[in-house]
């Protein structure tokens, strides 16, 4: 019997509320973190900042994998496979064991380098170098957590995920009033406390995911997988590494759209390039909500596709999307009307010139950016979970590697538009993959969609 549209509305919140105060707290966790640090200095803020892109190029390839895992889960959930969906953990937690030995060897040793890459300065490189070394250091927790958190997502459970990751922004926090400044008789390390700080809050999160899967009635359960006997299977592997590599090539587009916003904004300045690092920590909010309901699409359109109920996948996914606005209409109200707030508390009386030049043209850029982004984000993930990747890969590697370059390049270098030249490149970006990615649900048939 077809559910109504009440209990589809339930269903989604069920799935969806969990991750999107999971990505809040995260996002609001790492606000603060650049607040606590901002006390030692734009140049604190500009260093850290300048670590971002090439930490998530090094971890692209597991972002890949654990949009992977979760859509394989959620069709094996959907499929009622509960041996299947485990198997698909197993097989993925070796193969990204393997990934994080060679990953985080490179990154580690080639830090000082990514750090001059991206556009260091005097000012800003040493401890720039530094952070990135300590918060590769711990790649292997952040992994786990990932890993584990996607496959719970896949099944359903997106508690556990909000659970570990909201244990996790809190230790942070705690850790980094502990470290950066020196309280309670801790010593004051600065960027190096800060990055120890989110080390062992990634300890946590990975502690709590492990003891979560202890349990025997969990769909995802070591007990089970031990009892069962499952093993890695090759066949499993070069369906995962499929999916994974395909993935992995819209992934490589994001960094490179990225990397030249980074580069070309901290060419501007470390006071210019700290302003431009608050902006996006602000416009990660929306990120957050996007990513929080991206998880409620893949989940469902898995786990509907699994039950071959490809009606009901499209339902859920345009559910998904009214939820979406609402807290698109949230982050345009609150930057609206809490901007000068919003940025002054990072700066706190430092560099008052910049903040009236910039803080008011990036605020409007981020209440119309952050629709854009919250509805692109959505549909990229249900036609993904559709197995439509070659769609949604070309997307993201001529929107954010191409269009989003060209026009940041333009803007900044040949224009002299500064700042606003590089959020006009965001917007950009965000407006295309919006109108691509919404054009292809609207017409996509997930009756045809491909079995995972």
């Amino acid at each position: 019997m077809e559910q109504s549209r009440r209990e589809l509305i339930q269903h989604t919140i069920g799935i969806a509320w969990p991750s999107v105060v999971e990505s809040f707290f995260l996002t609001l966790a790492g606000i603060i973190d650049t607040i606590m640090v901002s006390q030692l200095g734009s140049y604190a803020i500009a260093a850290i900042g300048l670590t971002n892109q090439p930490k998530f190029l090094g971890l692209t390839l597991f972002f890949a994998l654990n949009t992977t895992v979760a859509a394989f889960v959620a069709r094996r959930k959907g499929e009622n496979n509960r041996a299947g969906a485990n198997r698909v953990l197993v097989t993925a937690s070796i193969y990204a064991l393997i990934l994080t030995v060679i990953i985080t060897f490179l990154l580690m040793f080639y830090a000082e380098d990514l750090m001059r890459l991206v556009g260091s300065n005097a000012d800003t490189h040493e401890s720039a170098s530094a952070y990135f070394r300590i918060i590769m250091g711990g790649t292997i927790f952040n992994v786990i957590s990932m890993l584990i958190n996607a496959a719970l997502r896949g099944a359903g459970n997106t508690s556990v995920a909000m659970i570990s990751n909201v244990a996790a922004a809190v230790v942070n926090v705690c850790l980094n009033y502990l470290l950066i400044t020196g309280n309670l008789g801790f010593p004051a390390l600065g960027v190096v406390g800060a990055a120890i700080a989110t080390v062992l809050s990634t300890i946590v999160s990975s502690i709590i995911c492990l003891v979560y899967l202890l349990k025997k009635n969990s769909f995802i359960s070591i007990p089970y997988i031990i009892s069962e006997k499952l093993r890695p299977t090759w066949e499993q592997a070069k369906a995962i590494i499929k999916f994974q590599s395909t993935m992995l090539i819209e992934f490589i587009g994001f960094r490179v759209g990225f990397m030249v916003t980074a580069i070309l904004a901290a060419r501007l300045g470390t006071d210019e390039f700290a302003i431009h690092q608050v902006g996006m920590n602000l416009l990660s909010l929306g990120f957050a909500f996007g990513d929080g309901m991206r998880v409620a699409a893949v989940t469902l359109t898995g786990q509907s596709l699994g039950a071959k109920e490809p009606r009901k996948a499209r339902r859920y996914t345009q559910i998904c999307q009214r939820m979406g606005l609402v807290l698109a209409s949230l982050i345009a109200i609150t930057m609206f009307f809490g901007r000068q707030s919003l940025f002054g508390v990072f700066f706190q009386g430092e560099k008052p010139e910049i903040l009236t030049i910039y803080s008011p043209i990036i605020t409007y850029f981020i209440m119309v950016i952050a629709a854009f982004q919250i509805s692109q984000i959505i549909y990229s993930g249900s036609l993904q979970a559709a197995g439509d990747l070659k769609y949604t890969n070309t997307v993201s590697i001529v929107s954010v590697g191409v269009i989003r370059s060209v026009v940041t390049y333009l803007a900044v270098e040949v224009f002299g538009w500064g700042l606003t030249g590089i959020w006009l490149g965001v917007l950009t970006d965000q407006l295309s993959r919006y109108i691509a990615l919404s054009i292809r649900f609207k017409h996509y048939d997930f009756h045809g969609a491909k079995k995972l």
